[in-house]
């Protein structure tokens, strides 16, 4: 599931950065209750989240970014995508806000949306120092399955590898055993 789930979000990003205009009437806001129980932490987090979307990535960045991962590889595609315009940003309470460089919306058949974000994970200075396994995992990627009023659910891949997987499929290997549930996703208005 996380292989092919991969190959849909990483088919939504990447290319040379344009001007980060708005591409939307007006800014989306998703709130949600995130549940981490990944082997990351001593134990079980939970907390609500705040996204916002300013502009949608187009279809020139996605085809770049999986152009340049098939090409050269996960670490010319992360540094393509830390290049690229903020699209939006996501905080938690008590937390600074954390950019987003990647943000594409797929049409479901229902009227809902798939929502697929991506942006480099903030890496800190021991795990720099240190080079544990955890830095071959440089992206975080999040994707909302929402109705067509805005609410739903979602994952978020916080330590991600991405490949190119046979047929044009991108593919996601998370680092941690589980990846933290978006629970309760909804609208700001």
């Amino acid at each position: 599931m996380l292989r092919s789930l991969a190959a849909v979000c990483l088919a939504a990003m990447v290319t040379v950065p344009i001007a980060a205009q708005s591409n939307m009437a007006h800014p989306e806001k998703f709130t949600s209750f995130a549940v981490n129980v990944s082997n990351m932490t001593p134990r079980a987090q939970a907390s609500a989240v705040d996204i916002t979307i300013d502009r949608w990535s187009t279809d020139a960045d996605r085809a770049g970014l999986i152009d340049i991962l098939r090409t050269n590889g996960q670490d010319a595609l992360l540094k393509a995508l830390q290049k690229m315009p903020v699209v939006g940003y996501l905080n938690t309470p008590g937390s600074l806000r954390y950019d987003l460089h990647y943000a594409r919306q797929i049409p479901q058949p229902d009227g809902g949306r798939r929502i697929v974000l991506a942006t480099d994970r903030y890496i800190g200075s021991w795990e720099a120092a240190s080079r544990p396994r955890t830095v071959d995992y440089p992206l975080t990627i999040i994707e909302l399955q929402v109705d067509r009023t805005g609410h739903g659910k979602g994952w978020a891949s916080l330590y991600t590898k991405v490949t190119a997987g046979d047929g044009g499929n991108v593919e996601l290997e998370n680092f941690t055993n589980e990846p933290v549930m978006l629970n309760d996703v909804r609208p700001v208005k």
